[in-house]
């Protein structure tokens, strides 16, 4: 009996007789009785003595181990992180609308902002054509710096054949004060410079950047750039037309009575309104003509019927072929050439950028 209880501890040799029987006894009642007994010795004796009870415990273990599996506890943190993010994006989206109607931008907004993200989304097929265009021609001159403000830089559209000095537009782009963009104009500039025609589109300013006196003080500095550098790329100095569209028709025949009225007080200027032979309002007001002609300026107004803001400017260049604004332009910047006229004549028809069908429904869903 001895040998078979392994008694933990020490004990003293003249109490081992007495007491083996009793620990004996008493350590298997125990064990019948108390399944929690966390040793080495009670572990070996439950799971020999009592299988039921040692069943249960494995069954109870194997539970706990699938609770805290690491696929699960990875399941359950991967759900809790969802639920965060979603009730995040909620909130924010809640507050940003909040915003917006306490700025006075509602419905009427917002709606015009989708409707500007499905336009271009329909549009995408030609816009993909012209950006890779723009990156990659060896025709433009891109971010050419004019100023020491942000966002003075414009780019050059030039000829591939420069054998004598090229009449020079100077494009001011739309973007309704808040998304204007030199590279807006990047079609308009390829398609006119096939024509023998160099194209400067200016960038400027947009809204909060800067207000609507910095875009006329940058577009002013651009015009001013222009007529002092152009010939050093080709350009004919006194062959320089202003052409704004849009925010830019604004800006830039804001720039022109800012210069006029300078030049009348006899300030220092480093341009001149004269240097300007002629200026083109694209989607501006029309109301602006009869001012102008009231104050005896010579003013032509050209209407296009059944034309949206952004026909002229964008779904027809992209439609290709014949278009009347653009022979309009090409045929005026040429007037008295009649080399350039006969090989305007000969020109091939623009190349179409654009499925028709996705060009009359961005035009049905135009914001402009």
């Amino acid at each position: 009996m001895a040998s078979s209880t392994s008694p933990i501890g020490f004990f003293p040799a003249e109490q081992t007789k007495t007491t083996t029987t009793t620990t004996t006894t008493s350590t298997q009642e125990d064990m019948k009785n108390t399944d929690a007994v966390d040793s080495p010795l009670r572990s070996r004796t439950t799971t020999s003595t009592n299988p039921a009870t040692a069943a249960r415990r494995r069954t109870a273990i194997n539970a706990t181990s699938a609770k805290t599996s690491p696929n699960l506890c990875r399941s359950q943190s991967f759900g809790r992180e969802i639920g965060h993010a979603a009730s995040e994006t909620y909130l924010i989206t809640r507050l940003a609308f909040t915003l917006l109607r306490y700025l006075g931008v509602g419905r009427r907004w917002i709606s015009r902002l989708l409707a500007l993200g499905l336009y271009a989304m329909l549009l995408m097929p030609g816009f993909l054509q012209v950006l890779h265009q723009y990156f990659f021609s060896t025709q433009i001159r891109r971010s050419i710096v004019y100023g020491d403000q942000p966002r003075n830089r414009l780019d050059l559209y030039l000829p591939n054949n420069i054998d004598s000095p090229k009449p020079v537009i100077v494009f001011v782009t739309g973007g309704a004060w808040i998304i204007g963009y030199k590279g807006w104009g990047s079609l308009l500039g390829f398609q006119l410079a096939e024509r023998d025609i160099i194209v400067t589109c200016i960038d400027y300013r947009n809204f909060p950047q800067g207000t609507i006196s910095d875009m006329v003080e940058d577009v002013s500095r651009g015009i001013s750039f222009i007529c002092n550098n152009i010939a050093n790329y080709g350009g004919d100095p006194n062959r320089i037309y202003l052409m704004g569209q849009s925010a830019g028709a604004h800006i830039s025949s804001c720039v022109l009575l800012k210069q006029a009225i300078i030049e009348s007080k006899g300030g220092p200027t480093s341009w001149s309104v004269s240097q300007i032979k002629a200026y083109f309002g694209l989607s501006g007001g029309i109301t602006y003509v009869d001012a102008l002609k009231r104050a005896g300026a010579k003013a032509e107004l050209i209407l296009y019927e059944g034309k949206t803001h952004t026909d002229l400017f964008i779904q027809d260049a992209l439609r290709g072929g014949k278009e009347e604004l653009f022979d309009y332009i090409v045929d005026y910047l040429h007037a008295g050439d009649t080399e350039a006229l006969a090989n305007d004549a000969m020109a091939p028809p623009r190349r179409r950028l654009c499925p028709e069908p996705l060009l009359k429904l961005a035009g049905l869903v135009s914001p402009f």
